[in-house]
C-alpha cells in the first residue's frame, strides 16, 4: 500500500462558508515535507491552480535543494524533495495513478464531524492501511478554513476529527497533520531508531 499527502489551496473555503483559493505558506511547505520525511509517505502534493502561488513554492524549493542550502542544510533538502507542485486534485491524482498503477483512494479531513455515512475511525484506518494489497491512498488536507464540499463528496471515507481535551477546536493544518499521521502510521520501537547527531 502506498500513501499520499495532499495539502490542498482550492477548492477551500473561508470563514463565511465561500470557495476560496488560499495562498501558500512557506510554513506548510516546510512542516508537511518534514512529516512526510518521517514518516516515509511518498510524495506530498501542494494543490493549487495559482501560477504565481507555483512560483513562490518553486523559488522556496530551488533555494533549499539547489543551491548553497542543500549543502549547508541537507536534511532540509531531503525533506522538501517529498514537495511536488500539482495546478489540480486531477492532476495529482493521475501523477499518482501513473506512479502506481492503479487508481488511488482519496480520503479527507475534517475539523468537524461530517454527516456523510464516510466516516472513518483511525483504528479501521490503520487497519486498512495495513493490508499491503490495499490501493493507494491520497489523504487531503484543507487550508483556510477547510475542504469544500466538493471534495468531501469525492473522498471514499473521511477521516474522524482530532478531539481535543477542550471545546477549543482550532489546530493549524500543520498541527493536525501531525498528530493524523501519527495516530496512522506510529508504533515504531524506539530501541529501533538509531540516532543523528
Amino acid at each position: 500500500m502506498s500513501f499520499y499527502v495532499g495539502l490542498v489551496h482550492y477548492p477551500v473555503i473561508n470563514r463565511k462558508g465561500e470557495t476560496i483559493a488560499s495562498a501558500i505558506t512557506s510554513i506548510d511547505l516546510h512542516d508537511f515535507a518534514r512529516l512526510c520525511r518521517t514518516y516515509d509517505i511518498v510524495k506530498c502534493f501542494i494543490i493549487t491552480p495559482l501560477k504565481d502561488q507555483h512560483e513562490l513554492a518553486k523559488r522556496l524549493l530551488s533555494h533549499w535543494c539547489e543551491g548553497v542550502a542543500s549543502v549547508t542544510h541537507p536534511k532540509r533538502a531531503q525533506a522538501l524533495e517529498t514537495i511536488v507542485l500539482a495546478y489540480s486534485l486531477e492532476d495529482a491524482l493521475e501523477e499518482i495513478k501513473n506512479l502506481e498503477k492503479a487508481t488511488p483512494q482519496i480520503w479527507a479531513t475534517s475539523a468537524r464531524v461530517r454527516n456523510h455515512g464516510k466516516t472513518i475511525s483511525f483504528e479501521k484506518a490503520r487497519k486498512l492501511l495495513a493490508d499491503p494489497t490495499f490501493p493507494p491512498v491520497m489523504l487531503i488536507f484543507g487550508t483556510a478554513w477547510g475542504l469544500a464540499e466538493e471534495l468531501f463528496e469525492r473522498a471514499e471515507y473521511i477521516l474522524e476529527p482530532i478531539l481535543g481535551k477542550s471545546s477549543y477546536n482550532h489546530l493549524s493544518v500543520r498541527c493536525a497533520a501531525a498528530i493524523i499521521i501519527d495516530r496512522l502510521f506510529s508504533g515504531r520501537d524506539p530501541n529501533e531508531m538509531k540516532r543523528e547527531d
